[in-house]
C-alpha cells in the first residue's frame, strides 16, 4: 500500500478558490451544495487539478467533515 501524506495547502485552496465555471462559478469550492458536487460525480470530474480538488470536496461533505473545512476556512487570512 503506497503512503499517502496529507496536503494541507489543498484544503486551503479549497477555502479559498472559486469555482472557475458553470451554475457555480464564483462560489468558493468549500460552498458548492452536495447536490452539484453528487451531479458532477455522476459526470465525471474535471481533468487536472481542480478535477482533485472537487473530489476532496465531495469526499469531505460525502462522510460528514464539513467542519474541517470551516475550521481551515476560519484559520486562514483572505488573500
Amino acid at each position: 500500500m503506497e503512503n499517502v501524506t496529507p496536503n494541507s495547502q489543498i484544503l486551503v485552496e479549497i477555502v479559498r478558490m472559486p469555482m472557475p465555471f458553470g451554475k457555480y462559478k464564483g462560489t468558493v469550492l468549500c460552498n458548492l451544495p452536495v447536490s452539484y458536487l453528487e451531479w458532477m460525480n455522476r459526470e465525471g470530474w474535471p481533468a487536472g487539478k481542480l478535477g482533485m480538488m472537487l473530489a476532496t470536496v465531495y469526499e469531505i461533505k460525502l462522510n460528514g467533515l464539513s467542519a474541517l473545512l470551516h475550521s481551515v476556512k476560519n484559520s486562514v487570512s483572505p488573500r
